[in-house]
């Protein structure tokens, strides 16, 4: 007698299953994260498989080869350093991002490349074969090794994976394909689960590089279970506001290579196109005796890129403040503000406060603590900050100035872009070399106060 199908509510985010629909998981914590699944239990037959005893092997690890990491060019600069160097052949990379971004369209732009010496299987299940077509004229894509195949059911996919042998094949979405046998709707978190295994084994077995695109969902994570950032080498996430031009691309994990690369691009009407200079791209819009505007420099991987941090305060009108923040930290805005109170004596408990790093861009290093206590005072003080200076520092709960990292390489992309005064940790000073401070003038500050008198000297 064949087992009885149940239903089971299982946690998007964590997994925690329960026979029963919960308003918070009892596991993680979160609201409302609860979907519904339909179970089969395994059979006798399926629980023990005696075909498989004596198959298992382990190796020495001396016994194993070392392989040479090949890697396919993308034809993208930006996005190859993303990668790590390119795509690793038989690696997965699962590509995330808000609808309308740039998904589809960088992974269309690059078959234009990839195709040149593989055969690429790209599969929809979102899209009909005339839509790609119009998008591929759009970006003017004319490669004649690039197949579509418009279809939802994973295994029949895979069964013309395993015939035809693509070199490179990429999935739009894994959210719309569907195993037949599971009765559950495309996009659930079984239905992704599985597809992604099959898929991921399949992968594996034959050394295809596979290309897996994410929906997120309204908090911007990716949907459906979190095992699935788990079986894939790379998870690259698009960044950036649909209404504006600029994209950034990042790496939230990379077997392959380093996680703190970024890649610009801005969306044209051609497609996305790389942004060769983030720096200029990003304060170019910069406006000229303002205040509350700072530049800042953050490294991204092994590339420093300057932004423009700024910083809106106003008299409030209701008895709490409100604090808003965009593109930084906003626990750490908050702590900021404290500092500023408390240590460098700004009045900041009856003002509103707005924080903005301009052109999308999300920044998370210490070093950017000073420009934007630096945009913060200014606006207080209705006070222009100079143009042509750029900051950077950690700040402590002491209000001192904390030396950081990388100092020489964002005062050389400074002097590059014609900046002419440099406002540093005053530990750092002490590695610059004379050449640097013959090139622009480097000044270091201790405290906050005396970071600002230079700032507007």
């Amino acid at each position: 007698m064949p087992p009885k199908a149940k239903t089971v509510y299982v946690c998007s985010e964590c997994g925690y299953v329960s026979p029963k629909w919960n308003g918070q998981c009892p596991e993680c914590g979160n609201w409302n994260t609860f979907v519904e699944e339909i179970q089969t239990p395994a059979s006798g037959a399926q629980k023990k498989n005696p075909a498989s005893i004596g198959t298992v092997k382990a190796y020495k690890l001396s016994e194993i080869e070392q392989e040479y990491e090949h890697r396919y060019d993308t034809g993208s600069v930006e996005l190859n350093r993303v990668l790590g160097g390119g795509l690793v052949k038989g690696s997965i990379v699962l590509l995330s991002g808000d609808p309308g971004i740039g998904k589809s369209t960088i992974l269309l732009q690059s078959t234009q490349t990839l195709g040149k010496e593989n055969k690429i299987l790209y599969v929809s299940g979102e899209e009909s074969p005339h839509q790609i077509k119009l998008r591929a004229s759009r970006l003017k894509v004319a490669t004649e090794n690039l197949f579509i195949l418009c279809n939802t059911d994973v295994e029949a996919v895979s069964e013309y994976i395993r015939s035809e042998q693509p070199g490179i094949v990429i999935i739009d979405s894994i959210q719309t394909m569907a195993i037949e046998a599971i009765h559950s709707l495309p996009g659930s978190i079984a239905q992704v689960r599985e597809c992604a295994n099959l898929l991921m084994r399949l992968s594996k077995s034959l050394n295809i590089p596979l290309i897996l695109v994410g929906h997120v969902n309204k908090d911007g994570n990716i949907a459906g279970p979190k095992v699935l950032e788990h079986i894939v080498d790379t998870v690259l996430y698009f960044e950036g506001e649909k209404n504006l031009s600029y994209r950034i691309l990042r790496a939230e994990k990379n077997r392959f290579g380093s996680t703190n690369e970024i890649g610009v691009f801005e969306m044209k009407d051609t497609g996305l196109c790389e942004v060769k200079n983030p720096s200029q791209a990003l304060i170019s819009g910069k406006p000229v005796n303002v205040p509350g505007s700072c530049i800042a420099c953050v490294i991204e991987g092994s590339r420093p890129i300057l932004a423009e941090v700024q910083g809106l305060v106003c008299q409030s009108n209701f008895g709490n403040p409100r604090r808003t923040s965009n593109g930084f930290d906003y626990n750490r805005a908050a702590m900021l503000i404290a500092v500023l109170e408390k240590r460098a004596g700004y009045f900041l408990g009856s003002s509103d406060v707005y924080l903005n790093i301009a052109g999308g861009l999300k920044i998370d290093e210490p070093a950017s603590d000073l420009p934007v206590a630096l945009s913060i005072i200014s606006s207080l003080k209705n006070e222009n900050l100079r143009d042509d200076a750029i900051a950077f520092g950690e700040i402590g709960l002491a209000g001192e100035i904390r030396a950081v990292s990388f100092a020489e390489i964002r005062i050389r992309e400074a002097i590059r872009l014609g900046l002419k005064k440099c406002i540093i940790p005053a530990r750092n000073l002490k590695e610059i070399n004379d050449d640097l401070k013959r090139q622009i003038e480097i000044i270091g500050v201790n405290n906050i106060r005396k970071a600002y008198q230079e700032a507007i000297d």
